[in-house]
């Protein structure tokens, strides 16, 4: 076994892989960005090593640098985690080349399976049954002769990233261009293909373990069909659609796709899988790597795939046999993200100012916060995953939907208690899964309003901050009491905002201590957790801001007759397309904001003239931020 093990990653995963080095006693260390200098990630390995500026592009994904990080550290491996170089067959014969052992497969599986042209044409000679489709440089006439709907994907890479769902065949040139732009901004690689699309799949995955004797086996399936934009967002296992014969059936040939193109270590074969006929499957893909829903793999298997993954690179065989593979009660997962549902899930950011995640009875949190963490633009937006084992589904999902109420994440805008309201979701509770299920459902999962008790419990936090403690004398004048002189009592009055701006005045009664408010409105007591200008109840969260109406009064005047376009999430400026006195069109394309993978692309309102631009490209903006100003023609205003 390994003595030293580098971790070339961050975050929850990081934290999860050194987790599993501490059990073996093996040292572990980890690799940092400035921007991680405090993360959890760097406090909890054994050693740390500063790998560059922020940008992953200078430290997360500089070869050099983190090969140079191993060899000052004595490493003899490098574990990728997921993300970032996992995937890099350049990466793992980069270690090779460096005397390095890559906890991961050989880099010719990468490459081949991570071509989904070649994979596909692979596991297809191997028996594995694939998704009719065609590809470069037939792809138009491969795409017509399929009829639609079809789907386009990039080969080079996966996530969602460029893939297109097509219904409409007279828009195919147009929908192959965009994705191609995305594919090659994404992946370095336009190269397409096409496959049929397949109304209402579920997308199920079989997760193998490979080691370098010729044994291959596989620890069931994963349901990874509730997904948002092509992004799993709840995962389980076992999956309720599958019996044992087709479980089987899969197994077989996911141990098969292995074998196909010489695998070794953890990996995942992921198929699409019509509801109406699970024997019908497909083959999509296969992840090189350890996926991110791997704990519900482990929590059905008793089996630790990090420790498997790493005695499997250290040269040992597996020790279990198919027949010895034993799946025992059910799993779910939830990923909390740092986006904003209220504002179409875009990116949210800021410091955690309170932080409490479940464990325990069940319940297992793999996360990388901690009170302080700095969650910025720069990287992936998933913070945590909250995991829930029972004996039974039910069991499960009743504990996860549990679990994602008690956790706490104030200070950074999460998904968490949309999360919860899904999986409570009927058709979630029956197991009637599709990856369209989210997208039909999402309006009704997300609040249109915001409750009275929040503005209530803010207003209470407010009041109390304004209480003069006892002893000592107190100006009468200074205290909140709604005292009028000649008048009767009138309670005081809040301008407050979290989505519009509101002016509240308090109707009940509130008992504020420490880090929690409750009040009580109309016989309810309703109890939040809170921080600075924060309150928490069941996994949502709201920021509760002081509004100034006069100020806001002001600066309307003083941009009489033009409009304000501000940055929609903390992020970065991209792409400057306009400068000031430019004339522009209603819809026109103005500037691009870029955070945690996801573009946004600002355009004007109306047709005016850009009378102020705040920003250039590179300008790292705050959410609700002035971007630019465009005063609109006379004839518009009019």
């Amino acid at each position: 076994m390994f003595e030293t093990v580098l971790v070339a990653n961050r975050g929850e995963i990081a934290v999860r892989v050194i987790r599993t080095l501490r059990s073996m006693g093996v040292r572990s260390v980890a690799v940092f960005s400035d921007a991680d200098a405090e993360a959890r990630h760097v406090r909890e390995a054994d050693t740390a090593v500063r790998i560059g500026p922020a940008p992953a592009s200078e430290s997360y994904l500089s070869v050099e640098r983190l090969l140079q990080a191993a060899a000052r550290t004595g490493a003899q491996a490098v574990h990728p985690g997921y993300g970032f170089l996992a995937e890099n067959a350049a990466f793992a014969r980069a270690c090779a080349k460096a005397g390095l052992v890559f906890i991961g497969p050989p880099a010719d599986a990468i490459s081949l399976m991570g071509d989904k042209i070649r994979a596909k044409e692979t596991v297809r000679a191997a028996g594995v049954p694939v998704v009719p489709g065609g590809r470069d440089p037939e792809l138009a006439d491969a795409a017509r002769e399929l009829g639609a709907p079809v789907l386009l994907k990039p080969s080079a890479g996966g996530g969602g990233k460029g893939m297109r769902l097509v219904r409409d065949l007279t828009r195919l040139e147009e929908e192959i261009a965009a994705a191609r732009r995305e594919a090659r901004a994404s992946f370095g690689d336009d190269t397409l293909l096409v496959e049929r699309w397949i109304d209402r799949p579920r997308h199920i995955e079989i997760q193998v373990l490979a080691d370098g004797h010729g044994n291959v086996v596989h620890l069931g399936e994963r349901e990874c069909s509730l997904q948002r934009r092509h992004q799993k967002i709840i995962e389980e296992a076992p999956s309720v659609l599958l019996d044992e014969r087709t479980r089987s059936a899969m197994g077989e040939a996911a141990v098969q796709a292995a074998r196909s193109c010489g695998y070794r270590g953890a990996g995942t074969v992921e198929f699409i899988v019509p509801g109406s006929d699970p024997s019908s499957y497909y083959f999509m893909e296969m992840n090189t790597r350890l996926q991110v829903e791997h704990p519900v793999t482990e929590l059905i298997t008793g089996l630790d795939l990090v420790e498997w993954q790493l005695r499997v690179a250290a040269g040992e065989p597996l020790a279990i046999a198919q027949e010895d593979v034993r799946l025992t009660g059910h799993a779910v997962e939830a990923r909390v993200c740092a986006e904003d549902p209220a504002r179409g899930f875009l990116p949210s950011g800021g410091t955690v100012l309170r932080l409490r995640e479940p464990q325990g009875d069940g319940i297992r949190t793999d996360s990388g916060l901690t009170e302080g963490t700095e969650v910025g633009s720069l990287y992936d937006p998933m913070l945590s995953k909250v995991i829930a084992y029972g004996p039974d589904r039910a069991t499960a999902l009743r504990k996860l939907r549990s679990a994602l109420a008690e956790t706490v994440t104030l200070g950074v805008q999460t998904n968490a208690g949309f999360l919860r309201r899904l999986l409570a979701h009927p058709a979630v509770v029956a197991g009637d899964l599709d990856t369209g299920l989210v997208e039909r459902e999402v309006e009704g999962l997300v609040p249109t309003e915001v409750p009275e008790e929040v503005y209530e419990a803010a207003a209470a936090v407010r009041l109390d901050a304004l209480t003069p403690g006892p002893g000592g004398w107190t100006d009468p004048f200074s205290v909140p009491s709604g005292w009028r002189i000649g008048g009767a009592r009138k309670p005081p009055a809040f301008h407050l905002r979290v989505q519009d701006p509101l002016e509240y005045t308090p109707r009940g009664t509130a008992t504020v201590t420490g880090d929690r408010v409750s009040v009580t409105l109309d016989g309810v007591r309703h109890t939040f957790h809170r921080a600075a200008d924060w309150l928490g109840r069941d996994g949502d969260a709201w920021h509760v801001r002081d509004h100034d109406p006069v100020a806001a009064s002001l600066s309307r005047a003083a941009h009489a007759g033009a409009d304000s376009l501000t940055a929609p999430m903390p992020g970065t400026v991209t792409v400057v397309k306009v400068a000031v006195g430019d004339e522009v069109t209603a819809g026109q394309s103005l500037l691009v904001v870029e955070a945690m993978k996801m573009e946004h692309v600002i355009s004007a309102p109306h047709a005016g003239k850009v009378t102020e631009l705040d920003v250039t490209p590179g300008s790292t903006v705050a959410m609700d931020q002035v971007l630019a100003v465009i005063a609109p023609h006379e004839e518009a205003e009019e």
